[in-house]
């Protein structure tokens, strides 16, 4: 509990911080509003002149895109800075943290954290619609509601487990750019949309290798489709909690073999 009290004691310093520049906070949600809309508003145009897509509506296709889009707020609000780790080792910045009298993780976690208002209220408006939609045609019932929370909170921590993996690959790499473009950026866009537009390589990368199909697409069969029963989301609960498992082991490997910059 009391690694929990500092943890949001530091976040709400850090996004106190941000907010003394108002109008680059302002500026900038509205920029990334602007982008995230644009990106979906391609997608939805395509498939009100053609329909559906792989036997997925456009519905359907917006659930994806809001729950991934809502995962991926939470973790880059709590965790701003696991993604940026490239930028510690190379400049010699991590050497600071090391002598802070707080956990390595956790003081990254906080360094400059923000609130992503923009993306947090689109994937909000999508999930509304979409799921209000869903409910007035039948095809899913009052309790799609929790379960979608819980399976945005576990895609949340499947999304930061793949981060922080990725950026503990810097103790050995240095340079992970390169890297972090295939398993987070590359890998979410992709599971915005329905997996089965891909081929069975592709498909089987995103369910094993990186496991961000987890994140939306595999629980939303049982919670849109109805299918594979309850398991499915007992199966993405075990997939966030051995990933989870397993990308701290790195991450700790990594921080122990991590030489300073001696600057």
């Amino acid at each position: 509990m009391t690694a929990i009290r500092l943890f949001l004691l530091l976040i709400k310093a850090s996004l106190k911080s941000r907010m003394q520049y108002k109008f680059n906070f302002i500026f900038s949600t509205l920029m990334a509003a602007c982008i995230q809309l644009s990106e979906f508003l391609m997608v939805a145009l395509v498939m009100m002149r053609f329909g559906e897509i792989k036997g997925w509506s456009l519905y359907e296709v917006s659930y994806l895109y809001g729950v991934m889009m809502l995962a991926k707020a939470i973790y880059r609000t709590l965790a701003s800075d696991v993604h940026h780790l490239e930028k510690y080792l190379v400049s010699g910045d991590l050497d600071a943290i090391l002598i802070r009298p707080v956990p390595v993780l956790l003081a990254l976690m906080t360094q400059n954290s923000r609130l992503l208002i923009a993306e947090i209220a689109q994937g909000l408006l999508l999930l509304v619609v979409s799921m209000r939609a869903l409910l007035q045609s039948g095809q899913i019932g009052w309790s799609a509601i929790p379960y979608t929370v819980f399976i945005i909170l576990t895609g949340a921590v499947i999304l930061f487990a793949v981060g922080l993996a990725t950026a503990a690959a810097g103790f050995w790499l240095t340079r992970i750019e390169a890297l972090q473009n295939m398993t987070e950026d590359a890998s979410q866009t992709a599971v915005r949309y329905p997996l089965s537009l891909y081929p069975k390589w592709l498909q089987g990368a995103l369910l094993v290798v990186v496991p961000v199909a987890f994140v939306n697409y595999i629980p939303s069969l049982f919670i849109l489709r109805h299918q594979g029963g309850a398991g499915m989301l007992l199966g993405t609960m075990g997939v966030a909690v051995a990933a989870l498992w397993l990308a701290m082991r790195i991450w700790q490997i990594g921080l122990s073999r991590y030489q300073s910059t001696g600057s």
